[in-house]
């Protein structure tokens, strides 16, 4: 498979940020817990899909099964201003319910459908990676329905936010120390 640039790059570190997620200090598997967190962290993370798409990217694992390989492929073979409408791609991907709703908040942001087929494309190349082509439809720990009311209610004033303080609220949440 002939990756782009762009999709060379970013399924490193996508698989580098689901590999920092796998498993806390002692060596347990946290994955689901901490997927759980992104996933209702959803809405204040939406301002880091243009600097930072594969951390924001990681809270739609698992909740994925493609259609249509082929698409996706040619899809990984394109820089981003090369993607096709998201129309184009919709119908080769079924969201999980939960990720539906992620979806369809994602898509209501300026530069939503250029991040939702990153997204889209980043779990296709993982799981055809993992050798897993079908996310998890069943997975009942997690409803988004609260991710999905904090992206409803906050309508995301653009240029006011910090994304630089945004940032390190959200790696102080991670257990980073914060700088300075």
């Amino acid at each position: 498979m002939m990756l782009s640039c762009f999709f060379e790059d970013m399924i490193k570190a996508y698989q580098a940020e689901l590999e920092d997620l796998q498993s806390d200090s002692e060596g347990n598997d946290i994955l689901a817990s901490r997927l759980k967190v992104k996933r209702s962290q959803f809405a204040s993370m939406m301002p880091m899909i243009e600097t930072a798409p594969e951390m924001v990217a990681v809270a739609f694992h698992g909740g994925m099964n493609f259609s249509d390989p082929q698409a996706l492929t040619m899809l990984a073979s394109c820089e981003p201003e090369e993607f096709p409408a998201w129309q184009q791609i919709a119908d080769t991907v079924q969201f999980s319910t939960w990720a539906e709703k992620l979806a369809v908040a994602v898509l209501k942001e300026a530069d939503g459908e250029r991040f939702l087929m990153t997204c889209v494309c980043l779990e296709y190349l993982y799981e055809k990676n993992h050798g897993n082509y079908h996310g998890d439809y069943n997975k009942p720990e997690d409803s988004a329905d609260d991710a999905v009311d904090e992206v409803e209610r906050d309508e995301y004033e653009g240029d006011e936010r910090d994304l630089e303080s945004e940032g390190a609220d959200w790696l102080a949440g991670q257990g980073f120390d914060r700088l300075g």
